[in-house]
């Protein structure tokens, strides 16, 4: 027995860093991957015939439905023909998503009728990043201690997606009218799964949740996946979908260990951070504390063009002097979930009478203004973006059009190659985490090009 020889797995993220992880789980095991940050055409899929992954970043966790209905089919539309025997949306490993933005009902109703499948797996635990769950309940660990997603400290208190419900049936099923199942840890554990889910989709379940808690149901998980994808199949999930078929892939002997990639320190970095999370505010004092300057800018000045357009050359200047004084400058908005800058923010958006989709677009627009400004004028060839949304928004304010892995830091955390068609952009590397990813030590890693010390549990 042997893996097909052309794609495995074709995917659309729905923020860019989420993205980034599904092509760093598959690139790290020996399954090159490449991510486009924009849909490609068959020419532009067509240069990477050998590679294993094909990805597209996208930004659909931070839409409505009404955009999702206006761009996504079109998206989908350009996986169908790759022929990947998986075809992966890629949701947040937090569940993050609503019926009035990041939609991931209103996206499998979209993406089904395309990609097809006879049944649709929905795995969002994955044990690597400490995330797991047990009887469809979902569970995240912070700096060791495990939560259920509606108590989580930070999830259960997002800014635009509150996790106020654990159990990813009951979540799931006030964004889509579609039947879901389960199939859970108790049926993995004792070789019941195959039963299991035959009995979920002759029940009429056409999305099935699949409990994962350690790294011998995740392998199980992986397989059952695998084993009755039959022609082809709309897997949902986070990283999680990844981890699980290589895992499976590995002790089927399918595939080897792949031997892990190394880099080197960098002369000059810089980074930007459009995260509320309280996991980035403390990578944000970490970095302070070991010789990153930082820079705030201002948020709210986004509601009104000339203060942001002001705001943004004011970064750009502390961030240039910063640089010629030999240090690393990092331009945040918010130190973590407390920060005052977070009610102001939204305070400025009501009066405004713009959307807070909108308002947050431009700001990680306006990161990546910075970013490219800083990168051409201060001669710097590796950058750090934090926050998910932010992004995506800011790679598509820079100008760069694909992703390929690079460096491991950390799960969910690697240095990648970016391409584009400038010069000055081409070849760069970049770091991109998710709020909730990463250890306290972060950016650090990122200057370092290697792990640190690890500080800091997830």
């Amino acid at each position: 027995m042997s893996l097909p020889a052309d794609h495995l797995v074709a995917f659309y993220g729905d923020d860019f860093t989420g993205s980034a992880a599904v092509m760093e789980v598959l690139t790290f095991a020996g399954l090159p991957t490449v991510l486009f940050l924009g849909p490609p055409t068959g020419e532009d899929i067509g240069r990477f015939a050998g590679y294993r992954g094909i990805g597209v970043a996208g930004l659909a966790r931070s839409r409505s439905p009404s955009w999702m209905e206006e761009h996504l089919p079109a998206i989908f539309g350009t996986l169908e023909p790759i022929g990947a025997p998986i075809t992966h949306y890629k949701v947040c490993s937090t569940f993050d998503s609503a019926p009035h933005v990041g939609s991931i009902g209103k996206a499998i109703d979209l993406a089904a009728p395309i990609l097809g499948g006879a049944w649709h797996p929905l795995l969002v635990a994955a044990p690597p990043i400490h995330r797991y769950q047990a009887f469809g309940n979902l569970f995240a660990t912070v700096e060791g201690v495990g939560y259920r997603l509606d108590r989580h400290p930070a999830v259960s208190r997002h800014p635009t997606t509150p996790m106020d419900e654990a159990d990813v049936r009951l979540h799931l099923a006030r964004q889509t009218d579609r039947s879901i199942g389960l199939v859970d840890f108790l049926s993995l554990a004792s070789g019941d799964s195959d039963d299991a889910l035959r009995r979920e989709v002759s029940g009429g379940a056409e999305i099935v949740a699949i409990d994962v808690l350690d790294e011998d149901s995740l392998a199980e998980a992986g397989r059952l996946i695998w084993e009755n994808r039959g022609e082809r199949l709309l897997a949902i999930g986070s990283q999680g979908v990844e981890y699980a078929l290589i895992a499976h892939w590995r002790k089927a002997g399918l595939i080897g260990e792949a031997p892990p990639p190394r880099s080197a320190g960098a002369e000059r970095i810089a980074a930007v951070s459009g995260s509320c999370s309280p996991v980035t505010g403390r990578q944000i004092e970490w970095a302070e504390i070991n010789g990153f300057a930082g820079i705030r800018l201002e948020a709210e000045a986004a509601v009104d063009e000339a203060r942001w357009r002001a705001a943004i050359d004011r970064a750009v200047e502390q961030a240039l002097t910063v640089l010629h004084k030999g240090a690393a400058p990092l331009v945040f908005t918010a130190r973590g979930a407390d920060d005052a800058a977070i009610p102001a923010l939204k305070q400025a958006v009501l009066r405004s009478g713009e959307t807070e989709e909108d308002i947050n677009a431009r700001i990680g627009h306006g990161l990546g203004t910075i970013l490219k400004a800083v990168v051409t004028s201060g001669d710097v060839r590796r950058i750090a973006i934090a926050g998910g949304d932010t992004s995506g928004h800011a790679l598509a304010g820079m100008g760069v059009d694909a992703l390929e892995a690079e460096v491991e830091l950390a799960p969910a955390c690697a240095i990648s190659r970016g391409r584009s068609g400038e010069p000055a952009l081409d070849g760069i590397e970049i770091a991109l985490k998710g709020g909730q990813m990463g250890p306290v030590d972060f950016f650090g890693m990122v200057e370092n090009g290697r792990p640190l010390h690890m500080g800091g549990r997830q």
